[in-house]
């Protein structure tokens, strides 16, 4: 009987903790209407969330009619108070079409945008990401998602579930073949 109740106990302190934590379900974001979209297929793009806000959520559809392209949206959220004020924003270095790359913000950088060319002589995209620095460090251990398409035509609808998750950058693959 002791056990049972150390085990519902744990649950309620678990889901307790989580929600004084600031471990909070935000979802699900709200993209705009089904047919909004920051670019259209084979354009460049450039989105950027308000001051003080960071991508949470992205959504993308390939189509390999339009040029093996996607179209792409995003959804932005406050950061946290815990981070303070953003206190610098920059542009990385483009990472460009036709090769694999990983790139992560530098400087403790959180994503707060995206920037796009498509390049129709690959067939590829090159991406810059807009990247923001708070006042307060950001304590994490970073990782790559396993919330990415499988297949390079697969549609892609990744978010994150609970507040003081972030995007730092991302990778992809690239290949001559499939394109």
């Amino acid at each position: 009987m002791d056990l049972v109740l150390l085990c519902v106990f744990l649950q309620l302190v678990t889901a307790a903790w989580g929600q004084y934590g600031g471990d909070y379900y935000y979802g699900p974001y709200n993209y705009g209407d089904n047919d909004e979209w920051v670019n259209v297929y084979r354009q460049g793009f450039n989105f950027q969330c308000p001051h003080g806000q960071v991508i949470v959520a992205v959504r993308s559809v390939f189509n390999k009619k339009e040029g093996f392209d996607r179209l792409w949206n995003y959804a932005c959220m406050p950061a946290a108070q815990s981070l303070g004020e953003p206190t610098e924003c920059w542009w990385e270095e483009i990472n460009r079409a036709g090769t694999e790359w990983y790139r992560t913000c530098s400087n403790n950088g959180l994503v707060a945008g995206f920037q796009s060319q498509y390049f129709p002589s690959v067939l590829d995209r090159e991406w810059q990401f807009y990247c923001c620095r708070y006042s307060r460090r950001c304590p994490y251990s970073c990782w790559l998602t396993t919330e990415y398409p499988g297949h390079y035509g697969e549609d892609m609808d990744m978010m994150m579930y609970t507040y003081d998750y972030y995007i730092r950058g991302a990778t992809t693959t690239f290949s001559a073949v499939d394109r």
